[in-house]
């Protein structure tokens, strides 16, 4: 396995595991009572586009495991 391709799919777990860390904070700004003194509208501003970046985050990563992953390694 070249060291390119190790890079990749450990790039690819890191992104993976991002995921779920834009969900985590979307989550923790908007449910969590640790940001009650934010107003709600403010809080909605930033966890609505930290929510919508983890969805297509997960779009992006199920295409790079399928690719680093699942397909055949016809260069090596």
């Amino acid at each position: 396995m070249s060291s390119r391709r190790l890079y990749d799919k450990v790039m690819t777990i890191v992104s993976t595991l991002m995921i779920f860390f834009y969900f985590g904070l979307a989550y923790v700004l908007y449910f969590t009572p640790l940001f009650n003194h934010v107003d709600v509208a403010m809080r909605a501003i930033f966890a609505l586009p930290l929510f919508l970046y983890g969805v297509y985050r997960i779009f992006v990563a199920y295409n790079k495991i399928r690719e680093n992953f699942f397909e055949s390694d016809e260069d090596e």
